[in-house]
């Protein structure tokens, strides 16, 4: 059965996000951030700008608190959070992110854009800027939804947190 052209353009997408993330990620586990998701580098940044309990996290993500949690134990074993207690409430456990945490999130920063670069040469630095700010357009209204596409993100391409 031949597919549509519209699911041969989600794949392609889909898979030229996947492509990028499979580099920067096999460079990652190389400097020794092994086991880093998509999903993982979203949750340090919601930390990092103040989603600091699983309640907060898992609202930030647009995901349960529940699922948060897994993603938080995830981080902890890594090494990219630690839970403090709250200074005012002992019932709580503040996350915030580690030295190492930090230095993953720049460490993958550099590398996309190392993998940009080099597509950018393989194709043509005018012609990836094109497809960039076609991608922004067409997705402008979208903007908004980027941290619930990598909240589902992981589950959508059938990997655990």
């Amino acid at each position: 059965m031949a597919r549509s052209p519209g699911a041969e353009l989600a794949l392609l997408l889909l898979g030229g996000f996947q492509s990028m993330v499979d580099e920067v990620h096999g460079e990652l586990a190389s400097r020794g951030h092994e086991g880093v998701r998509a999903s993982h580098e979203f949750a340090l940044r919601a930390i990092d700008e103040g989603a600091d309990t699983a309640t907060e996290l898992g609202r930030s993500l647009s995901v349960s608190k529940q699922a948060a949690a897994k993603v938080i134990v995830a981080l902890e074993r890594l090494g990219y959070v630690e839970r403090e207690p709250d200074p005012t409430d002992a019932r709580l456990k503040r996350l915030h992110v580690t030295a190492r945490g930090h230095d993953m999130m720049a460490q993958g920063a550099a590398l996309f854009t190392e993998v940009r670069n080099r597509w950018a040469a393989q194709i043509g630095a005018e012609q990836l800027d094109a497809l960039e700010a076609h991608l922004t357009r067409l997705t402008r209204n979208r903007s908004a939804r980027t941290k619930d596409l990598a909240a589902g993100l992981d589950e959508d391409l059938g990997n655990a947190v």
